[in-house]
């Protein structure tokens, strides 16, 4: 089944906003035309009156660089078919299950780009779940359907007891391929059935399915509660799809979707809303807490979005191969603007609604 893409990386285009500094100075520059925009880290002082500190590691994300099948208008990533360059090696991941099993950490959340098309993910996959290790894939779903090279991958994933994490930003065709391309709504369905017929999402089953939805438009999600039993009651009745959760994730102001404010003009509407939406209770839940993110070459972050615009860890030394899990707690995390997005009315982490 083909995709048409709909756009092309930022990178591929020479963009400016594939420049992660770049990216950041637009950002840091924002004012509006009434107010000054207020930085994130005195809002945190003003509502914590102490910055936010790391808690005890319990999420070790990886992303496996940004080769994807997919090339969405909204992706934070700036991932596509032509991103093969930015791919994480053997080396990073032997690290990284070093750090696992010496640490005991619980949870690895793999992510990319499609992180299935790199190389070594079924090898890293398995050696994890010899670990005991909770093992997240966040899937296109349309990867499921991408050649003979990705036809075994449901029934991979299933024997090895994988989390899925699935993109799906709408149970309408329309609003689906608009953001992602002709195309992905119909081979998003025909993956979403592949999972279920090998027992995801099943209510008898342990092997669980979530659908990550996020907005189409400059607009915050709607509740989880709300939108759960809507696309659980479509997807069942139009295709007969169970899942497990929805988790509604807020559209951040960086790579692709940062263009398509900037060019539609409504960067600094958008922006606005998610400071009048913002919400001091998410700070005690935003996923940075608890969650390092390795990139593609092995520099850490506090989370997947600083990874994309470049903002480091504050730690000494912010490689995998210095990382002592035993010293994170009590560090400072790295925050800027686009944090806005993640503390904005619910709050939106990887795992969903915050409060």
């Amino acid at each position: 089944m083909g995709i048409r893409q709909n756009t092309t990386s930022l990178k591929k285009r020479d963009s400016l906003l594939a420049n992660p500094t770049f990216q950041f100075d637009v950002l840091q520059r924002s004012r509006f035309e009434s107010e000054k925009f207020p930085e994130f880290s005195q809002v945190v002082l003003k509502h914590r009156q102490m910055p936010l500190k790391r808690t005890k590691l319990q999420i070790l994300q990886l992303n496996l660089g940004k080769l994807c099948n997919q090339t969405c208008r909204h992706c934070h990533v700036d991932a596509g078919p032509d991103r093969k360059d930015q791919q994480m090696s053997k080396a990073i991941l032997e690290q990284a299950l070093y750090l696992i099993e010496k640490y005991s950490i619980p949870t690895v959340d793999l992510t990319g780009g499609a992180p299935e098309m790199n190389v070594h993910f079924r090898w890293f996959v398995s050696q994890c779940r010899k670990l005991g290790a909770h093992i997240i894939d966040r899937c296109n779903l349309t990867i499921l359907n991408a050649g003979k090279n990705y036809s075994d991958l449901p029934r991979f994933l299933a024997d090895h007891q994988v989390h899925v994490v699935s993109s799906l930003p709408h149970y309408n065709k329309s609003r689906t391929d608009a953001q992602r391309g002709e195309g992905v709504f119909e081979s998003s369905i025909l993956g979403l059935q592949k999972l279920n017929r090998l027992g995801y999402g099943q209510p008898d089953s342990d092997l669980k399915l979530d659908l990550v939805y996020n907005p189409t438009g400059t607009f915050l999600p709607a509740s989880q509660s709300v939108l759960m039993p809507q696309f659980k009651r479509k997807l069942k009745q139009k295709y007969n799809i169970d899942f497990n959760n929805l988790i509604a994730i807020t559209n951040m102001p960086i790579s692709r979707f940062l263009e398509y404010l900037l060019e539609t003009d409504n960067y600094e509407n958008y922006m606005h809303t998610l400071l009048d939406a913002f919400n001091p209770a998410t700070l005690e839940g935003v996923m940075c807490l608890d969650t390092i993110s390795v990139g593609w070459d092995g520099t850490l972050y506090d989370c997947d979005f600083n990874q994309m615009l470049n903002l480091k860890s504050k730690l000494k030394n912010p490689t995998i191969f210095d990382l002592d899990p035993d010293t994170l707690e009590g560090t400072d995390i790295m925050v800027h603007q686009a944090c806005y997005g993640c503390t904005a009315g619910a709050g939106s982490s990887c795992g969903g609604e915050i409060v």
